[in-house]
């Protein structure tokens, strides 16, 4: 999962604008300039040296890894702004969730599971 980048991206240029012009409009006109706010505040946070390629690599580290053994889920977040800690409480409530419906086996790798073997 990464965080935000703020330098090397153009990650807020389409970032939280709705698709609808209405909408988008009525929030301009609530919060003007807030994308604009928000980007300068994420750059105070982010460290110098984040490099946005480092999603890149931890892909690769991550498809280097044989099957079974990779991560459920990485994190790269420089600026620290919170993403990882919201994901994690997710991951926990998706697990409770899959124990509470009786179906924990969808919360671990199956090595019998397979396109063919499953009709996927």
């Amino acid at each position: 999962m990464p965080g935000s980048f703020v330098s090397d991206t153009n990650h807020f240029a389409n970032a939280g604008r709705s698709a609808d012009e209405y909408i988008a409009t009525a929030y301009e006109a609530e919060y003007p300039a807030l994308m604009d706010e928000v980007s300068k505040k994420l750059a105070e946070l982010a460290p110098d040296d984040a490099d946005p390629f480092e999603v890149a690599r931890q892909i690769v580290k991550v498809v280097d890894t044989p099957k079974g053994s990779r991560p459920f889920r990485v994190y790269v977040d420089p600026a620290d702004d919170g993403a990882e800690d919201v994901f994690r409480v997710g991951d926990r409530v998706r697990q409770w969730f899959y124990q509470r419906i009786g179906l924990p086996e969808l919360l671990s790798v199956s090595s019998s599971a397979s396109p063919k073997s499953t009709g996927w």
